[in-house]
């Protein structure tokens, strides 16, 4: 039997609400409160009045304490895969991210001798001009192999000559389905592909192999304990680089050898109408095994409505202020979506979908109306990102109780571009934090990694300051839609729990839940709001055990 006691501390039960003392056995936390009722009731466990024999006792030195973090949508292997890439996030110029990728392909010749990718630029952070790099830019890196660039959305990416001889886009153009191949004025292609069309130059990308890929999933799991997260509800099923099922086959793997500290659960990304008749016939939602679903779990669909707010593929009711004429892109069509939606419905499955723009939000909502049960949404289906609003929508989306992943983080950005995209009055009713929880509406916390950093502390800080990593604006971007901290990491928490079905014994540090926590360097409840940012865990517990433990520098 495992005993963990953990004393002296601050740990956080529900808002108003905290303790001094835990106790947990073989991962399920059994008393909360007092050091002395903590102490008891364990003795009392065993009848022998002394029930901490072999107990793991942990002074914590005053520390507070929380569940857990859950992360409710994000790539986990693409975060590892980041880590094996050129490193171009944060690049100022087209020019600065060329010399950067030549550094990496200098420093990593056997990686880059089939084809190099990367992910992370954004011209509109960069200094001077603020353009899209284009195929002649990376031509300066590489004329010999393929070279793909993804912008920090993942929904546009720059590619350079060689990748589009290799497609033959010189020659005959092709259309996409729900994406664009950008052309000039000649009817040559730039080298910008978005969306859909994106899986043209991914396809170049020479594959990982097997072993490759678990190694990055792992080293991505150990990042992510390092900041406090416990559980992801992670997209990796439908990544470019690597098949379906292969994706499932290497998840079941890592778990059943149990390789993961964290606990994982699917979303599972299936665009095509008959792959899904096929996975739900005959495949992983049919035949599939979960031997341990608290610790791997098959979760919803995951569909892409819509492109990025930043990309401009987001789609909008109107069209975009600052680019006439375009209204973004629709990556499935609302017939295709009425029937995923029926199909999952039929087969007892959530769904979940990729919405930022308006247009994309009121036609998912739309398409999950259908399949509501006498005017509830019993299978929980879920708005990810959910950004651009007005007050109309987020009232239909509460009384529909359909619910929302949120990304505070994604305002570090988007509060410098929004209002010249959507104008001012569109954007004081988008990111709406603060009328979601007035509405009363499900929400959840994540941060679409490697879109951002995974660090939940950020993300954190965003949703309750509404100010850039800088501290700009100082008094928060429409300041009304911020929500206090007990909300911020109960919708990182217990909001997170609730998307997966596991609220009754997951995101609260309370007798009957898993013992899954974080012990952090700064008390985040008292502290001043800019710090949140900089807040680290130093120490990770998943299932009674410790997980993560910060080393004395």
């Amino acid at each position: 039997m495992r005993k963990l006691v953990l004393r002296n501390g601050k740990i956080y039960v529900e808002r108003g609400r905290f303790a001094q003392a835990l106790y947990a056995e073989d991962g399920v936390i059994q008393a909360v409160g007092t050091e002395e009722e903590v102490l008891t009731a364990a003795g009392k466990r065993d009848g022998s009045g002394n029930g901490l024999d072999g107990a793991e006792i942990i002074d914590l030195e005053g520390r507070t304490v929380i569940p857990g973090i859950n992360d409710s949508h994000m790539h986990l292997l693409n975060v590892g895969m980041d880590f094996a890439t050129a490193p171009i996030t944060g690049v100022s110029s087209v020019d600065e991210m060329v010399e950067r990728v030549k550094e990496f392909v200098r420093q990593n010749p056997e990686t880059a001798k089939q084809g190099i990718a990367g992910k992370g630029w954004n011209q509109d952070l960069f200094i001077g001009e603020k353009r899209m790099p284009g195929r002649y830019d990376l031509d300066r890196i590489s004329t010999e192999v393929p070279v793909v660039l993804q912008r920090i959305c993942g929904h546009v990416a720059a590619a350079n000559s060689k990748a589009i001889e290799l497609l033959g886009l010189d020659q005959k153009m092709r259309h996409v389905d729900g994406g664009t191949i950008e052309t000039d004025e000649n009817g040559m292609p730039t080298g910008i592909f978005t969306e859909n069309a994106m899986e043209l130059v991914n396809g170049l990308i020479p594959k990982y192999t097997l072993e490759d890929d678990k190694r990055m999933f792992l080293n991505a799991a150990e990042y992510a304990v390092a900041h406090g997260i416990t559980s992801v509800q992670s997209n990796d099923v439908g990544n470019a680089f690597i098949s379906r099922d292969d994706t499932f086959r290497m998840l079941h793997e890592i778990y059943d050898e149990g390789l993961c500290p964290l606990r994982y659960r699917h979303q599972a990304c299936i665009q095509s109408l008959e792959e899904f008749r096929e996975c739900v016939g005959n495949g992983e939602f049919k035949h599939g095994v979960y031997k341990d679903p608290k610790r791997l779990a098959l979760g919803p669909l995951k569909l892409f409505k819509d492109g990025s707010l930043g990309g401009r593929t987001a789609a909008m009711r109107k069209e975009y202020q600052d680019d006439p004429g375009n209204r973004g892109v629709e990556c499935i069509t609302k017939e295709e979506m009425d029937e995923f939606c029926r199909l999952a419905d039929a087969a007892g499955i959530q769904v979940v979908t990729h919405v930022i723009g308006d247009r994309a939000i009121e036609d998912v909502i739309e398409s999950y109306e259908k399949v509501l049960h006498d005017g509830k949404n019993p299978l929980r289906h879920a708005l990810i990102h959910c950004q651009i609003t007005d007050r109309e929508m987020m009232e239909r989306i509460a009384g529909d109780d359909i619910l929302i992943c949120y990304q505070p983080i994604f305002l570090d950005y988007d509060m410098h571009v929004v209002t010249d995209r959507c104008g001012e009055e569109l954007s004081s009713t988008s990111y709406a934090f603060g009328t979601a929880k007035k509405l009363g509406i499900h929400v959840s916390y994540g941060t679409d990694s490697p879109v951002e950093d995974c660090n939940p502390f950020p993300n954190l800080y965003s949703a309750v300051t509404r100010r850039d990593q800088k501290g700009w604006p100082e008094g928060g971007f429409f300041p009304e839609e911020r929500v206090d901290i007990e909300d911020a990491v109960d919708a990182y928490t217990i909001g997170s729990a609730y998307n997966e079905f596991a609220e009754d014994f997951k995101g609260r540090l309370k007798p009957g839940y898993l013992a899954d926590m974080a012990v952090l360097d700064t008390d985040i409840f008292t502290c001043r709001p800019e710090e949140i940012r900089t807040i680290l865990p130093v120490m990770t517990i998943v299932d009674g055990q410790i997980v993560y433990r910060k080393t004395e520098e």
